[in-house]
């Protein structure tokens, strides 16, 4: 069978693959639009781009970073109660307007004994948390050491 180039054109487009990924597709499956495209999918030829062929733009990776940090949330605990517990999102922009404030509260919380972690909305870890959690073991072993000498 004949492949006529409107065949290639039209896979290319709904595919995004080289005009040779297209041809060995269509050949391979006897011209059969839909068999071509199930082969490139099957042998991982086929490359998605955002918006239509468009590369991602700085708006896109601003969109999937905003998402990405509602899913997370940013909670402090006393023991085991929930003092706060917002998304990160919010809590970036709290600390970037009121830096200074949320400086001296997040030292104040930690000298206090407040624990603070990171989850999603599923109540996954992030590796952020061990990080941290390091973090809040040494100012506690420093606030025992100082009380213990006193």
């Amino acid at each position: 069978m004949s492949i006529k180039l409107e065949q290639i054109d039209e896979l290319r487009k709904r595919t995004n693959v080289s005009y040779e990924d297209a041809k060995e597709a269509l050949d391979k499956c006897e011209g059969d639009m839909l068999e071509a495209i199930i082969y490139l999918e099957k042998n991982n030829k086929v490359k998605t781009e955002i918006n239509n062929g468009e590369k991602e733009c700085l708006f896109d990776k601003f969109k999937a970073l905003i998402k990405k940090g509602s899913n997370i949330r940013f909670i402090v605990k006393k023991k085991e109660k929930v003092v706060l517990n917002l998304s990160l999102n919010v809590s970036v922009l709290i600390g970037i307007f009121a830096f200074h404030v949320v400086f001296v509260g997040l030292i104040l919380a930690l000298i206090c004994g407040f624990r603070m972690k990171f989850e999603t909305n599923k109540g996954e870890d992030i590796k952020a948390n061990q990080t941290l959690d390091k973090v809040q073991d040494g100012i506690q072993e420093i606030k025992n050491d100082l009380v213990g000498e006193i």
